[in-house]
């Protein structure tokens, strides 16, 4: 009860002009490190998660005047953050390899980043969860790693319950497979 007081309390400054700069800086600071990490687990890159953190919270001033605050600002912000990463997702990939070929080298990305400290079963971990199809890698990830409740995940991804279930098992089962084959 007391976290919808709170959240009605942050609409409210956030509809407020003279209030709103300081409930958006409570907002970004609050929401910062779970959107870095949703994000980052799509992404594996420490440079462009930080851009499209930026580019989440960017989106999300500018559309401070149209959100009606129907959503929890989390489900607004895992939203706009989702749909900026596909966004580059599907750019890069059409700028580059596309990343399950066998030229996208996802463990030497991995490894070369500043910020990851693994052995070689959390590299093949994470090399089985790249393999998955975009959607089914962003229900995994989202479960797994930030642990969501089926029900926020459907409010954030608009799917049925049933369905992000369904996603989770056969995602949890090609990685399973996937380890196997390449262990």
């Amino acid at each position: 009860m007391a976290d919808n007081k709170n959240e009605q309390k942050i609409l409210e400054q956030l509809k407020d002009r003279t209030l709103r700069n300081s409930a958006f800086s409570f907002v970004v600071e609050k929401y910062s490190p779970k959107i870095y990490w949703h994000i980052r687990n799509m992404v594996l890159s420490h440079d462009d998660a930080n851009d499209l953190v930026q580019e989440t919270f960017i989106k999300a001033w500018n559309s401070l005047d149209t959100f009606r605050g129907e959503a929890h600002i989390s489900t607004w912000l895992y939203r706009i953050a989702i749909n900026e990463t596909l966004a580059f997702l599907k750019k890069r990939q059409i700028e580059t390899v596309p990343i399950d070929s066998d030229e996208y080298d996802i463990a030497g990305t991995i490894e070369s980043d500043a910020y990851f400290c693994g052995d070689s079963t959390d590299i093949l971990f994470r090399r089985a969860i790249n393999t998955l199809p975009e959607k089914q890698r962003l229900v995994f990830n989202m479960k797994y790693f930030e642990e969501m409740k089926y029900e926020e995940m459907s409010d954030i991804l608009g799917t049925s319950i049933g369905a992000l279930k369904a996603s989770y098992h056969i995602a949890v089962k090609k990685i399973e497979k996937f380890i196997e084959e390449n262990n």
